[in-house]
């Protein structure tokens, strides 16, 4: 089968992974019909009526008991989330460390999911009644996952979810589907009820589906246009949405150019350039561009990108065949037709995208213009900071942002003035901690993630007043 092939269609019955590095058969998965889909909300709405009236300390051994599975079955879990979807398998490793990360902490926060009382009678005449506010879980919550981390962006849905008391039904990727179908296995494993988590399969169809059914709130991570079918299929239904970024990092004259070229490298190159909050473009002060270019062009090549089942490879592919096409397309447009200069890379072996570097790149380049989802650093120079954050204000995305200076001036003025987010400073821009709120603004998304706001959006207040 081709690489194109592996772009299921909805009408086919089975998802067949392949791996994208060599096209090897990996697994196979039963697509859902929308009647099995029905029934699975069906079976969650059940399941959820009994728990949500569990306490946090249940919720709690829940989370930390499925967490441990994660950690018995790590090398099968790295492997396969590897071979699946291409990231290198030092970092599948890491996604999985950082899964059992986020649902312990949602166990952690789960004991924290407290109200408040307010007394009614705060101006003259009002009345002496005691307001308390607590929080209820919603009820289902619809997870719709990305192929570019498809364990931990899934436990980022599923552990707040289960610590504020909901049921998920969970349909990830079709283009890396196999790591969800296996931790619902662990989570049976880990003693939870069968039809607390469940997990669907298919494309377009069965994500519009699972958007269109009686849940109770749609959780969903991919880009804007999905985004916004999938919003307008689910009516009324509560969304949190994040939705991509086109991210900027801003290099200062007086920043530790090393590491800032060290962290241009790992947040722009891990899973080859698939994160949704990557470097996307790299803003660099004129009176450090040309250090700063030469240093980064030298780090570029020390790269080692290729087999992701290699323990040395840095770097490993990008989703399918169709994905490098389009990054390659973004690439000669930039240049044939915005004046972009190749600096190095450029070209592609398959779906194995050569590291690379452009500069000279105008702001409407194809290659800065809109998020591109590949190893490419596109390089702009500025002397203004404030040019540089109105032209990122001017964008349509707003996840988030990366500034490397010691002026602390400098930081107040990118912090406040950046419509993004989260800024991150002397990091880039693909910096995230599970507890941490983690979201955007315009068109990045709807609400945030994190742990414990996403505990919080996944719940409901209440107000008894007496």
């Amino acid at each position: 089968m081709t690489q194109a092939q592996r772009l299921i269609l909805d009408t086919a019955k089975v998802i067949l992974v392949r791996n994208p590095f060599n096209d090897a058969p990996v697994g196979e998965i039963a697509v859902s019909s929308p009647l099995e889909i029905a029934a699975a909300i069906t079976r969650a709405k059940a399941a959820q009526s009994e728990f949500r009236h569990s306490t946090p300390a249940v919720r709690r051994a829940m989370l930390n008991a499925l967490a441990l599975e994660i950690a018995a079955d790590a090398e099968n879990l790295a492997k396969t989330i590897s071979n699946e979807m291409g990231k290198t398998i030092r970092e599948a490793r890491n996604e999985v460390r950082r899964a059992q990360n986020t649902l312990r902490l949602s166990g952690d926060a789960a004991t924290f999911l407290d109200g408040e009382a307010l007394h009614c009678a705060i101006v003259e005449g009002g009345a002496d009644r005691l307001a308390t506010i607590t929080y209820e879980p919603v009820g289902v919550i619809g997870a719709i996952t990305p192929f570019n981390y498809p364990l931990n962006l899934l436990c980022h849905k599923l552990g707040p979810a289960i610590a504020a008391g909901n049921a998920v039904v969970a349909k990830p990727s079709p283009k890396a589907p196999l790591a969800a179908a296996r931790l619902r296995e662990l989570a049976l494993k880990a003693g939870w009820p069968a039809d607390l988590f469940q997990v669907v399969h298919g494309a377009t169809e069965a994500a519009l589906s699972l958007a269109r059914s009686p849940i109770d709130l749609l959780s969903f991570t991919g880009g804007p246009a999905a985004g916004l079918a999938l919003k307008n299929a689910s009516g009324l239904i509560r969304c949190l949405m994040e939705l991509g970024g086109n991210d900027p990092l801003f290099v200062l004259p007086d920043a530790d150019l090393d590491k800032a070229v060290a962290t241009t490298i790992g947040h722009r190159f891990e899973i080859a350039g698939q994160s949704c909050a990557a470097v996307k473009k790299l803003y660099l002060h004129r009176d450090i561009e040309k250090t700063f270019t030469e240093k980064l062009l030298a780090a570029v090549d020390a790269v080692e990108f290729g087999n992701p089942s290699d323990e040395d490879t840095d770097m490993g592919t990008v989703i399918d065949l169709a994905a490098a096409k389009n990054v390659a397309d973004r690439i000669a447009a930039s240049v044939s037709g915005s004046g972009a200069r190749l600096l190095t890379g450029g070209s592609h072996d398959g779906t194995v995208f050569a590291p690379t570097v452009l500069t000279d790149v105008t702001a409407d380049a194809p290659v800065i213009a809109d998020e591109t989802f590949g190893p490419v650093i596109a390089i702009r120079s500025f002397s203004d900071p404030a040019e540089a954050i109105a032209e990122v204000n001017a964008g349509a995305y707003g996840l988030q942002a990366g500034i490397f200076t010691n002026d602390h001036a400098l930081i107040k003025t990118f912090s406040r003035d950046l419509i993004v987010g989260g800024v991150m400073v002397n990091e880039g821009p693909d910096f995230r901690a599970e507890h941490v709120p983690f979201g955007g603004v315009k068109r990045s998304g709807l609400g945030r993630e994190g742990v414990r706001i996403a505990l919080r959006e996944m719940s409901e207040p209440k107000v008894v007043i007496d």
